[in-house]
């Protein structure tokens, strides 16, 4: 029986460690090496050398005394954080406060090109929808509701025509109450043009649908012409002359209701109304009973409302993966000596990333930091990473002997696990910082929080986690005092009987090694140092490299709106049926002159006609939907027989000319008393465009080409405030990624210095990366706003993995490249594997998630952990063992700093 640790006789105590003692990681590797290849022993040499780094050595003395320290007072350690958690969680009263999800603050870039456009285009040309709307004059979506009608047959029949008039009268009848009681329908709400309510579709003013609609121009009168290309679909033309094709049959129609918001009592009651057509519509649509047509609606507050909505569907998966990282957690820390075994640490390991989270956010949330609902993806990441340390360190501790003292053991154990959860953390939350560069806030407050928590995580780890491993020390000492030791030869049957139910410990104190060590020393390492077995690695990486790297060049870039939203939402059929229908003519683009020129001069007229043309001539804009009041004015001056080339005859006639045609008045800035035109504008359509990349392309080229022209011009839609993230979203995330990788080369350097092995850290990362980019193609991920945050998370997570077998792999002092990494697997390897699995596990539910956001951040961060972990279980283990100069051994030059023992 052994007995307390401080009854031991004199001769059996334990010595106090030399001042500066080999490091236990290199003593543990030697041990493992000797133990599985006895046979190179006698090729090994001992050669002068010096530790392989000058930080390790400070670092270790100073986790050495942290340790002892811990070990000394374990109460005021653990009860500090859980006091500080308490008081900084209460943070969490001001989440409502902090919550921010408006989605064009949050997922498009800060400081776009678009938002400044928008900013002098509301300067220039100020709506006024009580009285002059015109949708394709709005600067920003508006307040609306669009309905969208589809039918397997035609629409333009009277039977249907007259269902879609029934439904346009069930909305215009829907109403809400103001304040004193009197409603209000849409009529009394809607914006207005010169003639009235603006109507959802032009066709509407038809009682009847006439014979002959032309398409797609309607023509209203001899002087005015209604474009029907966004509000008609699933067209099938007939004869004519463009833009006057005979519509023959229709199988789309869409409705749109434009609400006044310039005024602010007039947004309030809108806002209302939007609110309660969300509220009654379905159950109007239901009453309805249409037959044989499909109908999918959309507001100006659903996107906000379905986005805002996701975050309650992930409440319920955070409490899954909790209790799922604690069954893993205390299964992987289980052993069958059950004095020995780790179970109620590793749940105290898993509260203790709880309780990071709770300091953390609720010292954000007290700061004021924005809360978005990126963040709710943050939990579940730090809840699997923030309990890798803890294997770690348990790692650490087990190879202490049990008949040291207390003190003894937690300070060997810190000083053993300093530099690689030194190394995990550094990284970790670099790379998360490294991500507050970005242009995205909700990419930004996610780094932020994420990088906080997980400072939080180290910082109870190497206390509150600490103390409680010190605690569970002083019951194994003593439980000790009634349990037997394993040569039970001369013992009686009954204490035979307990040490083999596990109550036993070992004559030489040490815990008994884990099954998965063994696995690692005897079976895996000696398998992937076989020279077939690093043949069949280089292959297999190098296919993995060639379907990475195809990958990379088919990614799809920028952000799918409807994906915003939760799977099964209404908005979901919508756009699909809007894209399907409705995406042969894009926005109807305001091009328009930031400065006053000389419309009465007939070169600068020349000069801005060219540049409009160019504009024109571009793929994804048709030259006949073109709409420029000066070409109007030009027209004008022909038929009266006027010099439109003289100054004062120009503005002589523009009066008469506006009487003609008002809505050009609104597309001039004039100040008649200086007769100058301040500013104006044209608009040009676009066409074709449906898909990420052309959206990219058409907005990339039309500001090109404006910028190439004499006059200053800007082009503008207000959909051009998300399409900007097509412009930043590459080099944001190229950007992010060389300056996170450069940090990890200088961390990898000052905590693993040969050279030639930072490089190979360095090197998984950049393929870590190529890895997970290439295959998001292959899983339809697009490169956005949301797998950025992942890409940020990659090039930490892959330094993780890699570091560890690495720095192992250094210490070593064997002699062959083969014994090293034998040894390295045998003492990182399952951390390694616990690590990935307990973050895989902490995202794990995230894969049943409705919600595009979380999916995605599942998908990239299993590619992230699987491509990471085979990396510094496959790949780096072979590649380090073609160069056997990464050790010790090697170096032959003494160290002169004082801090190289």
């Amino acid at each position: 029986m052994i007995p307390n640790n401080a009854e031991l006789p004199p001769d059996s105590r334990p010595r106090s460690p030399p001042p500066e003692p080999k490091s236990l990681l290199s003593k543990e590797v030697d041990k493992s090496v000797a133990g599985s290849q006895s046979q190179d022993r006698a090729t090994q040499v001992t050669a002068p050398r010096c530790h392989t780094s000058c930080i390790e050595a400070p670092l270790s003395r100073l986790f050495r005394r942290l340790g002892r320290v811990v070990a000394k007072y374990p109460w005021v350690f653990l009860l500090l954080p859980v006091l500080l958690s308490a008081g900084l969680g209460s943070g969490f009263m001001f989440l409502e406060q902090r919550k921010t999800n408006d989605i064009e603050e949050q997922f498009t870039p800060v400081g776009g090109p678009a938002k400044g456009d928008r900013s002098l285009v509301q300067a220039y040309f100020p709506t006024n929808d009580s009285w002059r709307f015109s949708k394709s004059r709005l600067t920003t979506e508006g307040a609306f509701v669009s309905l969208l009608v589809v039918s397997t047959s035609d629409l333009l029949t009277p039977s249907a025509w007259e269902q879609i008039r029934l439904l346009d009268t069930s909305v215009n009848n829907l109403s809400i109450k103001d304040a004193e009681g009197v409603p209000f329908t849409y009529a009394k709400l809607c914006a207005h043009t010169l003639s009235g309510c603006s109507l959802p579709n032009p066709l509407l003013q038809f009682q009847t649908i006439p014979t002959t609609v032309t398409f797609p121009f309607l023509r209203v009168n001899r002087s005015s012409a209604a474009f029907l290309g966004n509000v008609v679909g699933g067209v099938e033309l007939g004869s004519g002359i463009n833009p006057y094709w005979r519509l023959k049959t229709a199988k789309a129609v869409k409705l749109v209701y434009y609400l006044r918001e310039d005024a602010a009592p007039d947004r309030e009651m809108s806002h209302a109304w939007l609110n309660a057509f969300l509220k009654d519509f379905p159950l109007v649509l239901q009453k309805l009973r249409l037959e044989n047509l499909e109908v999918s609606y959309f507001t100006s507050l659903s996107r906000q409302k379905e986005f805002e909505g996701i975050v309650k569907e992930v409440i319920p998966l955070f409490s899954v993966c909790y209790f799922l990282i604690i069954f893993f957690s205390v299964i992987s820390c289980y052993r069958t000596n059950h004095i020995i075994s780790k179970m109620w640490v590793a749940a105290f390991g898993v509260v203790s990333a709880g309780l990071a989270v709770l300091s953390s956010f609720g010292l954000l949330l007290h700061c004021g930091m924005p809360f978005v609902v990126t963040v709710s993806n943050a939990p579940f990441l730090i809840l699997g990473v923030g309990v890798d340390d803890m294997f770690i360190m348990v790692s650490a501790w087990q190879r202490t002997k049990f008949i040291h003292s207390l003190e003894d053991r937690l300070a060997d154990t810190y000083a053993e696990a300093a530099v690689s959860i030194t190394i995990t953390t550094l990284t970790d939350v670099l790379a998360f910082y490294v991500g507050i560069m970005t242009s995205f806030k909700s990419v930004q407050a996610f780094c932020i929080y994420t990088g906080t928590a997980l400072l939080f995580c180290f910082l109870y780890n190497i206390t509150c986690f600490g103390a409680f491993l010190a605690l569970n020390g002083k019951v194994e000492v003593y439980l000790s005092q009634f349990v037997f030791q394993e040569d039970y030869g001369r013992c009686s049957s009954v204490k035979k009987f307990l040490c083999r139910k596990g109550l036993c410990l070992s004559p030489n104190g040490e815990e008994e090694t884990h099954a998965m060590n063994t696995f690692f020393r005897k079976y895996y390492g000696p398998l992937i140092t076989n020279i077939w077995s690093k043949l069949f690695v280089v292959l297999l990486y190098a296919g993995y490299l060639a379907a990475s790297i195809y990958g990379c060049f088919q990614i799809q870039e920028g952000i799918d709106l409807r994906n915003l939203a939760n799977d099964n939402s209404y908005i979901v059929p919508y756009y699909s049926m809007d894209k399907k229908y409705f995406s042969e003519f894009g926005p109807r683009i305001m091009v328009f002159v930031t400065k006053s020129v000389p419309f009465w001069d007939e070169i600068t007229r020349n000069n801005l006609d060219n540049c409009i043309q160019s504009l024109e001539k571009n793929h994804y804009v048709s030259e006949t939907f073109s709409d420029s009041w000066l070409r109007a004015y030009e027209k004008f001056f022909e038929a009266i027989h006027q010099n439109i080339n003289n100054r004062t005859v120009f503005f002589r006639h523009l009066d008469q000319f506006l009487q003609f045609v008002p809505q050009y008045e609104w597309d001039m800035q004039v100040n008649r008393t200086a007769r100058e035109i301040l500013s104006s504008r044209f608009f040009i359509q676009s066409v074709n465009v449906s898909t990420a990349v052309s959206e990219k392309m058409m907005l990339n080229q039309l500001r090109s080409t404006a910028a190439q022209c004499d006059i200053p011009l800007t082009v503008y839609h207000p959909a051009f405030i998300y399409f900007d993230q097509y412009s930043v979203i590459v080099e944001n995330t190229i950007q992010n990624t060389l300056v996170a990788a450069a940090a990890m080369l200088v961390v990898s350097l000052l905590f693993i210095p040969n050279p030639l092995c930072s490089l190979w850290v360095t090197f998984a990362i950049s393929s870590v990366i190529v890895g997970v980019a290439g295959f998001m193609s292959y899983w339809n991920v697009n490169l956005d706003s949301i797998s950025m945050i992942n890409l940020i998370i990659c090039i930490g997570f892959s330094v993780d993995f890699s570091a560890h077998i690495s720095y192992a792999f250094v210490s070593s002092d064997s002699t062959s490249a083969n014994q090293k990494i034998i040894g390295a697997l045998d003492l990182m390897g399952y951390p390694v594997v616990q690590g990935a699995a307990s973050t895989i596990i902490g995202v794990v539910a995230l894969a049943a998630a409705k919600a595009y956001i979380f999916r995605t951040f599942f998908k990239i961060m299993f590619l992230v952990i699987l491509f990471g972990a085979a990396h510094g279980l496959i790949f780096i283990p072979v590649f380090l063992t073609f160069f056997g100069i990464c050790s010790r051994a090697h170096e032959e030059t003494p160290c002169r700093d004082p801090d190289c023992p």
